[in-house]
């Protein structure tokens, strides 16, 4: 078993589950998670966003506001959408995950918030779809206005393990939701339903996620058999170079297992750079070359 960091695009394409949990693992904090909207533009036309991120030294892609009814991707002109993730992992020889949004309409709003179809929402129709569309893992959270609470996170997590996915879950930001963003007690309740994977906010990235808040936070992660991820969902991929770089280590610090980088530097993507940026951060330049110059045919 090689580490993630390590890894080429058919060491990745033989990977279950647990071989990929497992080479995350051995990575010891310095996998790279990036985020991309699959309904926006590409940043520049002919490719997809995936593939800019990718070459910019993301270990792992994972798709924001796919439809699992209508899996397009932008920038992907294939026959048949149902193919979407199959070739998209293809192209970029990495492993390929989805959000779905576990929402709840009975929850205290903070503001008015999007309705959200099926194919977006962590259903057990939606999950199982999901695993036979080829997705490698599923991201249980909330974007912005769509309702999403800790409670329903808790319900989907079930359902994600019936459907046998990998599985990341927590709040990245409030989602529109008035409701305390994350606890002890919240990350305890995820892992015991069968989270491999708990996402919480990076150190700086909402108010009061200080360090040493959230290396507690980790720390009970850890204690319970799983793995931290942390996370960038408040726009600040679009920041300058120092801001991710203090976030990148911090977040270190605090234990991460897995960072994740999102979508709303440019629209759509991280600005390329500060993918980068952040890769060098966690693992100096010698992996973050590696990941950006392997070939797919490896």
């Amino acid at each position: 078993m090689k580490r993630l960091i390590s890894s080429t695009a058919s060491d990745f394409a033989n990977l279950d589950k647990d071989q990929l949990l497992q080479s995350i693992k051995a990575s010891e904090g310095r996998t790279l998670i990036a985020e991309v909207m699959c309904h926006a533009q590409p940043l520049y036309p002919g490719i997809t966003n995936a593939e800019y991120a990718a070459a910019f030294g993301a270990d792992m892609i994972l798709l924001n506001v796919l439809d699992v009814e209508k899996p397009s991707i932008e920038g992907l002109e294939i026959e048949n959408i149902e193919d979407s993730i199959q070739t998209l992992k293809k192209m970029i020889g990495r492993p390929v995950g989805v959000n779905l949004e576990p929402v709840d309409s009975s929850a205290r709003r903070l503001e008015t918030l999007d309705v959200l179809p099926e194919g977006r929402r962590a259903t057990a129709k939606s999950l199982r779809k999901l695993k036979a569309l080829g997705a490698d893992f599923v991201c249980l959270t909330g974007n912005p206005k769509t309702g999403v609470t800790n409670q329903e996170i808790l319900a989907s997590i079930q359902l994600a393990k019936e459907a046998g996915l990998l599985i990341i879950a927590g709040k990245m930001h409030g989602a529109g939701i008035d409701e305390k963003l994350t606890d002890k007690e919240t990350v305890r309740n995820f892992v015991e339903a069968g989270a491999d994977i708990v996402l919480l906010p990076g150190v700086g990235t909402v108010p009061g996620t200080t360090l040493e808040k959230t290396a507690s936070l980790v720390e009970e992660v850890h204690s319970l058999g799983a793995m931290a991820l942390t996370s960038i969902g408040t726009s600040q991929e679009g920041a300058e170079r120092e801001t991710i770089q203090q976030i990148a280590l911090y977040n270190k610090m605090a234990g991460a297992d897995v960072h994740h980088i999102g979508d709303a530097g440019m629209y759509g993507m991280a600005i390329p750079e500060r993918i980068m940026d952040y890769s060098i951060a966690i693992r100096g330049k010698r992996h973050t070359y590696f990941r950006m110059a392997s070939s797919i045919f490896r």
